[in-house]
C-alpha cells in the first residue's frame, strides 16, 4: 500500500538569523519555534504521516524550510539548488535521507538555482514560480528533468513574495487558491479561489479532504470550513516571520510503497 512519509528537519539553533526577503527582520523566539515546530511535527503524525526526521544542519539558519532542498515528482527526488548560495550545504543530508526512501535522486546543476518552494504539484501539472530564488536555467532543468515522466510545466513570475508557495497553493480538487495582492498571474491558474489572507493561501493537504494551514488564517479557515473541508490549524507564527508556512517545513512523499 502507498506509505504517506514527511521528512522533516529540526530547527537550527541559528534559526534566528535566517533570511528575510519580502518582510521587515522580526526578533524570533528560537524556543518557541522549537515548541511550534514539534506540534506541527504531531499534527502530521496525528493524521497518518510517518514523520523521517533529516539529520540536522544547525550551521544552516534556514535548514528547518526542508521543502526548498528537494522537489518530487512520481519516485524521482530532484535535489534542488537554491537560490541563496548560503542554502545549499542544507541539500547533502536531504538527498541521503530520500535516496534512502528509496528515490531516484536528479539534481539542479550550475547555473540553475531552484528553490522547492517555487514549485506547486497539481496533478500532472508543475507550476514553478520564476522568483527571486529560481532562476531560468532551474526552471528549464526542472521541466528536462520531469517532463519525461509526463509532467506538464507551467512557468509562473513571482515577484510580490519570496516563493510561489508563498503565495498560491492548491486544494484537494486542484482548486488553487491564492491572495490575490501578492500575485502577478492570478489568471494563470484555471480554477482559482482567493482567500482573504495572505497565509490563508498556503495550505496542506493532510489526505482526503482534512487541510492542515496556519493558525494566522482564520477567515479563510471559516471559508475552506463553508467547503466542507476539514481545517487543522497549528501556530508557526515563529516562522512566518522568516517568510515560512506549514508547506516549506516539511516534503512529503505520497507515491512510495511500503
Amino acid at each position: 500500500m502507498p506509505s504517506k512519509k514527511a521528512l522533516v528537519r529540526r530547527p537550527s539553533p541559528r534559526l534566528a538569523e535566517g533570511l528575510v526577503t519580502h518582510v521587515e527582520r522580526q526578533k524570533v523566539d528560537v524556543g518557541l519555534a522549537i515548541e511550534q515546530w514539534e506540534a506541527y511535527v504531531e499534527a502530521l503524525r496525528a493524521h497518518g504521516w510517518e514523520t523521517c526526521e533529516v539529520e540536522g544542519a544547525d550551521d544552516c539558519p534556514d535548514s528547518v524550510f526542508v521543502e526548498d532542498t528537494v522537489v518530487l515528482f512520481r519516485n524521482v527526488a530532484l535535489i534542488t539548488r537554491p537560490g541563496s548560495a548560503s542554502r545549499r550545504p542544507e541539500t547533502a543530508g536531504v538527498e541521503e535521507a530520500v535516496a534512502g526512501l528509496g528515490c531516484s535522486v536528479n539534481w539542479i546543476w550550475d547555473p540553475g538555482t531552484l528553490d522547492g518552494g517555487d514549485v506547486l504539484k497539481v496533478g500532472d501539472t508543475v507550476y514553478v514560480g520564476r522568483s527571486g530564488r529560481t532562476d531560468a536555467a532551474g526552471v528549464q532543468q526542472l521541466r528536462a528533468a520531469f517532463e519525461p515522466l509526463g509532467a506538464r510545466v507551467v512557468a509562473v513570475p513571482v515577484s510580490k513574495v519570496l516563493h510561489l508557495k508563498s503565495a498560491v497553493t492548491a486544494l484537494p480538487d486542484g482548486t488553487v487558491i491564492g491572495h490575490i495582492p501578492k500575485m502577478d498571474r492570478p489568471s494563470l491558474f484555471p480554477g482559482f479561489l482567493a482567500v482573504p489572507e495572505e497565509s490563508g493561501a498556503r495550505v496542506l493537504l493532510l489526505g482526503g479532504h482534512k487541510l492542515l494551514m496556519a493558525a494566522s488564517a482564520p477567515k479563510t479557515a471559516e471559508l475552506l470550513t463553508d467547503l466542507g473541508y476539514e481545517v487543522v490549524t497549528v501556530d508557526i507564527g515563529e516562522f512566518e516571520k522568516l517568510e515560512g508556512s506549514v508547506t516549506c517545513l516539511s516534503v512529503r512523499l505520497r507515491e512510495l510503497y511500503a
